[in-house]
């Protein structure tokens, strides 16, 4: 029947716009394990969001090496973020099934258990809608990029493209609107805090002296001499 012809030929087409979309995905990868991205989809959604009430806003934004990153600040993000970044494959499953079990217990969504290499292809490449798809998508990106990229290289990636605060990305943006001074600067102290701020960046820029984010700051600041870096 001809509906039939239609139908597969559709589908066929809609596998080959995915696959395109894929392969769209691992040049990008492939290229920033040697260049640096000058900006990501976050960055880029906020931006529009920031534009739509001030059409001159602008994001702060430097990118800067590893380099030239404090070993405070490293330590700090591992800490609070993937404790298990330089040995995990790009999925820590004790972390997942741990945000599962506390979430199913509040009754509603109050851990994650993404790692760093998750938050980066979310970062990098998706939409802040949640969907199956994306978390799907989310899922075949971290396998890329931890088979393209060393973990220092995601790890400086990383550092340089998240959120910080409002319209501020990246470490040294962060270190500059917080402190003002550099990343490489950075105390444990300073590293810690900017480490708490990284669930709620925005929050936390309108409300510096949240309890929560002294409470959190605090137990960072005791577990970053636990932390492996790459």
């Amino acid at each position: 029947m001809r509906w039939r012809g239609f139908l597969w030929r559709g589908l066929l087409a809609l596998v080959v716009l995915v696959l395109v979309y894929q392969l769209w995905i691992f040049l990008h990868i492939c290229w920033w394990v040697n260049h640096n991205p000058g900006s990501s989809a976050f960055m880029n959604d906020r931006l529009g969001l920031m534009q739509e009430k001030n059409p001159e806003a602008k994001l702060r934004h430097k990118w800067v090496p590893y380099k030239r990153i404090s070993n405070n600040l490293k330590r700090a993000v591992v800490v609070a973020e993937d404790s298990k970044f330089v040995v995990h494959e790009g999925f820590d499953w004790d972390g997942i099934q741990k945000a599962y079990e506390k979430n199913l217990k509040k009754g509603r969504v109050v851990a994650g258990g993404s790692t760093i290499s998750q938050q980066l292809a979310k970062n990098l490449f998706l939409s802040t809608q949640r969907t199956p798809w994306r978390k799907l998508q989310e899922a075949v990106i971290t396998l890329m990029l931890e088979k393209m990229m060393s973990k220092r290289r995601i790890l400086e990636i990383y550092l340089n493209v998240i959120e910080w605060g409002n319209g501020v990305f990246g470490a040294e943006a962060a270190a500059r609107h917080y402190y003002g001074a550099g990343a490489a600067s950075l105390s444990a102290w300073q590293s810690a805090r900017l480490a708490a701020m990284i669930p709620n960046p925005r929050y936390y820029d309108d409300h510096r002296n949240a309890r929560g984010l002294a409470r959190r700051t605090a137990t960072i600041a005791a577990r970053m001499r636990l932390a492996a870096l790459p």
